[in-house]
């Protein structure tokens, strides 16, 4: 039944490894995404938990007893402290005493702490000594709620070490500018990345989607030979490329409105909230994004996608058939992917300068950006990446035209050989 199955093996696998595009697209890609995503996460764990270690930690002591300056001397043998008193929060903020001392969240000693530790100490057990922890929340990031993470764990070691089971916080949250109560940062952080996480993904399949039907197209004529009878008709050859085009623009249009309607359907599902004491949700936090930030994150897709349409005509033009076309797209997918998978995990301003820069100048990397500086209302940063992407696509279009009124779009060919010239254009 099997007659014949081994030379049919040795026959595919000789055909594919003469293929350098297949093999260098399946190995070679791979070995650069993950060392590449790797080093770029373990950057980012190593800064944030730098940062941790060398930020202040601002205390405000309003209760100025011995119990409140025994909790502040053991914290101050852990982390950098620097106390301030007789400030309410909405003070603090007020005063940007935060941004002044570097640090991200601050503790709350309330008057009569110590008065709460002496009647527990003897023997009142249900009196209670809280400080309150209010920490800024400023995006999405899996290392964003280290800040609040350390402050609980000082707190505990405080209960462990001096005051068994004496002291407990309570967490708030600063968002906008604005105090929540009760609200947990890093609890707050990780309901929005499971939230945010769903978008990411979904744009690069778009994307990938997008570019393969594209390529497809152009080298599916070329493969057919239709392509130059296409060509020799009476019509104008920048109206045949925006035909081709303007169908997927189409294409890409309808997508950007669906992901739009779907993810949109996606948050309001899940904003019945984070139970912390109090009942709130994210559109009580101001944490979903308005209808124009649904508008500009919509027009970043777009024309984001309208882009790697227009790269993948280019780059299909240099194939012979449609499998060379999908493995030449191939190479771009590092472009879509790397910015996507570091962006899932990481607020683009923790990265460092040169690793921003190289972020912003992907186009690809503007949608999963704007879907984060939307919710934050952070409309400037999505505005520039849709000028800056729109005019990237300009650019891609006029090689595209310029490519389809010679003949090289017939003749351009991309080959791997083997020796000193790895590649050669013949036209």
């Amino acid at each position: 039944m099997l007659n014949g199955f081994s030379a049919i093996v040795v026959k595919e696998l000789k055909e594919l490894v003469r293929d350098p595009k297949i093999l260098l697209g399946m190995i070679l890609v791979p070995l650069v995404i993950f060392p590449v995503l790797g080093s770029v996460l373990g950057y980012a764990v190593k800064s944030a938990q730098e940062q941790t270690a060398h930020a202040t930690l601002l205390i405000v002591d309003n209760d100025g007893g011995n119990w409140s300056r025994a909790f502040i001397s053991y914290l101050s043998n852990a982390v950098k402290v620097t106390v301030v008193s007789g400030l309410t929060p909405r003070e603090v903020l007020e005063r940007n005493l935060l941004a002044q001392h570097n640090s991200t969240s601050f503790i709350e000693i309330p008057s009569g702490f110590t008065a709460n530790v002496t009647q527990h100490e003897a023997g009142n057990l249900n009196v209670r000594a809280t400080v309150n922890v209010y920490s800024v929340y400023s995006g999405s990031s899996v290392f964003s709620g280290l800040g609040t993470s350390t402050v609980g764990n000082l707190v505990f070691g405080f209960n462990r070490a001096v005051a068994p089971d004496v002291v407990y916080t309570s967490a708030s949250t600063v968002i906008k500018g604005e105090i929540f109560e009760g609200v947990d940062a890093s609890t707050l952080s990780g309901l929005i990345m499971s939230q945010t996480i769903a978008l990411p993904i979904t744009i690069m399949i778009l994307l990938t989607y997008a570019m393969q039907i594209a390529a497809t197209s152009v080298a599916m004529e070329k493969e057919e030979k239709t392509l130059e009878t296409l060509l020799s008709v009476p019509v104008d050859r920048f109206a045949i490329l925006m035909g081709k085009l303007t169908s997927t623009i189409v294409v890409a249009g309808v997508a950007a409105v669906a992901v739009m309607v779907g993810y949109n359907y996606m948050l309001s599902s899940v904003t019945s909230g984070i139970q912390t004491g109090v009942s709130l949700n994210l559109e009580q936090l101001g944490l979903v994004p308005s209808t124009f930030g649904y508008v500009l994150l919509g027009a970043s897709l777009f024309v984001t996608l309208l882009s790697a349409l227009a790269l993948a005509v280019i780059v299909s033009a240099f194939a012979e058939d449609v499998r060379g076309a999908q493995a030449l797209v191939g190479y771009i997918y590092p472009l879509i992917f790397i910015p996507a998978l570091v962006l899932l995990y990481l607020d683009v301003k923790t990265l460092p300068p040169i690793v921003q820069a190289v972020v912003y100048a992907i186009p690809y990397s503007h949608p999963i950006i704007a879907a984060k500086a939307v919710v934050l209302g952070d409309y400037a940063i999505t505005v520039y990446g849709i000028i800056y992407v729109a005019a990237f696509t300009v650019a891609i279009m006029y090689i595209a035209s310029r490519l389809f009124a010679t003949e090289k779009i017939l003749t351009a060919k991309l080959r791997f050989k083997r020796g000193r010239n790895a590649q050669k254009t013949e036209e």
